[in-house]
């Protein structure tokens, strides 16, 4: 294993947290899946986007922080790697699509001075899924608050990811999984296994599961 810190990143719906949990079981590693659940601004948001925004996302900036600084900067010696599902510019992102222009000028501003503080992974894997399957995936997984998503909004934070790993030199695998399916299909999760057997260089490279 070439790497000590992975974080898996995608679009709302795009199997995150499944993969982890499987790479974490498979790989013995320490696993750091987002509470989502705890944010009582959520299922407020996706009622009335304009008034809940700012505190939903002042909430997910505090808490994301507060868990990546305590389990990254503890020692773990049951576990020599370690496997999020969640990377913390996420915060950037999410508030970039979410908040009007003056509320994210002031969070951005919160955000520049946390951001240096947290460890970023030695491997980025995105996970690229069509707007048409995360809403499959969305209805599926049956979260009450989630219904609501339009395409959209999807569209507009897949557009940010997207821009981000372009224009940032990060060590990113970005995976069209369309067509995955991780815990049905051996050989899926087989292929991400493999590709955490290469050493990549910094930049994106491009994995298709058929």
């Amino acid at each position: 294993m070439n790497y000590n810190f992975i974080t898996i990143e995608g679009n709302i719906g795009a199997g995150k947290t499944t993969l982890a949990n499987l790479l974490s079981e498979k790989l013995n590693a320490r696993l750091i899946l987002e509470e989502f659940a705890e944010n009582p601004f959520l299922p407020k948001f996706y009622q009335n986007p304009e008034q809940h925004a700012f505190p939903l996302e002042l909430f997910f900036l505090a808490e994301r922080y507060k868990q990546l600084k305590e389990l990254l900067t503890t020692r773990d010696i049951f576990h020599k790697l370690t496997i999020s599902d969640y990377l913390f510019t996420k915060c950037l992102l999410f508030a970039k699509v979410n908040l009007q222009s003056e509320e994210f000028r002031l969070y951005k501003k919160l955000f520049d001075i946390i951001n240096p503080q947290i460890i970023q992974p030695d491997l980025l894997i995105y996970l690229h899924s069509p707007v048409s399957k995360l809403q499959q995936n969305i209805k599926k997984r049956n979260r009450s608050f989630e219904q609501g998503i339009s395409d959209d909004y999807l569209f507009s934070i897949q557009e940010n990811y997207t821009q981000y790993i372009k224009q940032h030199n990060i060590k990113t695998v970005f995976i069209d999984v369309t067509h995955a399916d991780f815990i049905n299909n051996e050989s899926h999760l087989k292929a991400i296994l493999d590709v955490l057997e290469n050493n990549y260089e910094n930049g994106q490279h491009y994995i298709t599961l058929a």
